[in-house]
């Protein structure tokens, strides 16, 4: 120990303390985090009392000595001194403690009839907590409950037909059901420990409360939705499976009710509309009815995958530890002569490229995880940034024909949804190797210049050597490409005021990632408590 650091002790007293930084080698064990700390303050284990682990992380900056990161709080026994220094010096500091921000679940008076569209993160949330404050909620969706629709989703991945209504893209859950289940997000908002409580509740893992990369996994997400299921239909929510919103009534600028299967009229106060990024005949029915809406850049590419050894050994320096997860990776670089960024996004260790069309005669592909991240190869997408000036018109569902053009372009016809891949050295004409793919039920090889917009094919063949020079090893006859990674997000934003409704429509709140206000499950679900916030103030 420093001999600073034991310098101007101070005295507290029956204080709870957090301390950040705390490495644990990949040898120790958790249980020997309070002696740990006790060296660090030069106290003795048995002063510290109800030693939480608050965030949990990796360290990999040194390849072949990675270590877990730790923040902890902790109580101090009466009369105990610590260094002052280390007070200081930012590590270590007095426990705020968190004030609890619920929403208001008051029972109203006057209570709403509100429909909510769409079961993905948004619409889920907002059900929930809509119905718990009293308000007479309908859930929609216009796909099939989370068991059905694997069932269609396998059958598609096993070289059957697609289902159009029921796939990765539609159906309980949204499209994060078939994916990683990341819960990392940018935002923060007190809204999260709710969002999370209510993943554990429903059989997350604990462990999401603490990891600074949380993460469910494909396997256990679905078991949780159909406890969340159980949870909304307890509080009294009508969930409606196989009912597609056709169109809305709108009577001198407000809501009245909404059309579904193209022939039921259900009344309603309210609509909040959850859609996901790929409900595109909605887009063209709100478009139809006047609703405003916007262009909105999104991102375009392929999913790269390597063996998952490989990573590990690029990011670790070592293979995969029996401490470390799978190891992870993000990359980006910024093309100055065009202004276009190319970025890895939504990184899937130990998983598999998966088939993710949801309309005929088109190829879309994503990358999904299982809990454990434990499958042999490793995918992300590489995507290039697609910009409004790019989609060639000023139509609002200008952004929708763009991608949908490049899905089509990329089918190989006569009802073959193999996607097209290449070997990376033979993308970056390098070389001439073979495409191994998770991706089922296979793929096609084929050069992708066929299957890109000029300017991200030529985007990503800058980009990859510039991403060589950060991960050595990334370039390599052992990674294939597969295209084509269209999804990313909406390409079309749902405008709404501070509010949250619609412009030109009263009633109408667009939330979540179709409306343009989200990327991933954490920021949806948080967009869908935000509306119920709204609503509910609206209330008062």
């Amino acid at each position: 120990m420093c001999q600073e650091l034991i310098l101007g002790l101070k005295q507290h007293m029956n204080q709870r303390w957090k301390l950040a930084e705390v490495p644990l080698s990949l040898a120790q064990s958790e249980h020997g985090l309070s002696q740990i700390v006790a060296d660090l303050l030069q106290i003795r284990a048995s002063d510290i009392g109800n030693l939480t682990i608050v965030r949990r992380g990796i360290d990999a900056r040194r390849k072949g000595r990675v270590l877990r990161v730790y923040t902890l709080e902790f109580d101090l026994a009466p009369d105990v001194q610590i260094p002052q220094q280390l007070e200081k010096n930012g590590r270590l500091r007095l426990a705020q403690q968190e004030q609890a921000v619920g929403l208001s679940l008051q029972r109203y008076s006057a209570t709403k009839k509100i429909i909510v569209v769409g079961m993905g993160p948004a619409g889920l949330f907002a059900a929930l907590e809509l119905a718990r404050s009293g308000h007479d909620v309908t859930l929609l969706e216009r796909g099939a409950p989370v068991e059905q629709r694997t069932t269609d989703v396998e059958t598609f991945w096993r070289g059957g037909p697609l289902n159009t209504e029921s796939n990765v893209q539609f159906g309980e859950g949204g499209a994060g059901t078939f994916s990683d289940g990341k819960l990392t997000t940018r935002v923060k908002h007190p809204f999260s420990a709710l969002v999370l409580d209510t993943f554990i509740a429903c059989g997350a893992p604990e462990d999401i409360r603490i990891d600074a990369k949380p993460h469910i996994g494909t396997d256990v997400l679905r078991n949780v939705l159909v406890h969340l299921r159980g949870k909304l239909r307890g509080v009294g929510v009508n969930i409606r499976y196989h009912t597609r919103l056709t169109d809305l009534n709108i009577e001198n600028g407000a809501i009245r009710g909404v059309v579904v299967n193209a022939s039921e009229h259900i009344h309603c106060d309210a609509v909040v509309l959850a859609i996901g990024h790929s409900a595109r005949d909605t887009y063209t029915m709100l478009h139809r009815r006047g609703i405003a809406l916007e262009q909105k850049p999104f991102a375009m590419g392929v999913r790269v995958e390597h063996p998952t050894e490989l990573i590990n050994s690029i990011q670790y320096g070592a293979t995969l530890h029996p401490q470390l997860p799978a190891a992870e990776y993000a990359l980006s670089w910024n093309d100055s002569a065009s202004g276009r960024g190319v970025y890895s996004f939504c990184m899937c260790p130990g998983g598999e490229v998966v088939l993710s069309s949801s309309e005929e005669n088109s190829i879309v592909v994503n990358g999904m995880s299982r809990s454990k991240r434990d499958a042999q190869r490793s995918n992300s997408a590489l995507v290039v940034s697609v910009n409004p000036e790019d989609f060639g018109s000023a139509d609002p569902l200008a952004g929708v024909e763009f991608q949908r053009f490049w899905e089509q372009k990329s089918f190989a016809g006569n009802g073959d949804y193999r996607p097209p891949a290449q070997n990376m050295l033979s993308f970056l004409q390098r070389g001439s190797a073979g495409v191994s793919s998770s991706c089922r039920p296979s793929v096609r090889e084929e050069e992708l210049r066929k299957y890109l917009p000029p300017f991200v094919y030529n985007g990503l063949q800058q980009a990859l050597p510039q991403f060589e020079r950060k991960m050595k090893g990334f370039i390599t006859a052992e990674a294939s490409l597969i295209a084509l990674e269209s999804r990313t997000s909406a390409p079309v934003r749902i405008l709404r005021s501070a509010q949250m409704e619609s412009l030109n429509c009263s009633g109408l709140y667009p939330v979540g990632e179709g409306a343009g206000y989200a990327g991933g499950i954490m920021s949806a679900a948080l967009d869908g408590l935000k509306v119920v916030q709204a609503i509910n103030a609206a209330q008062v």
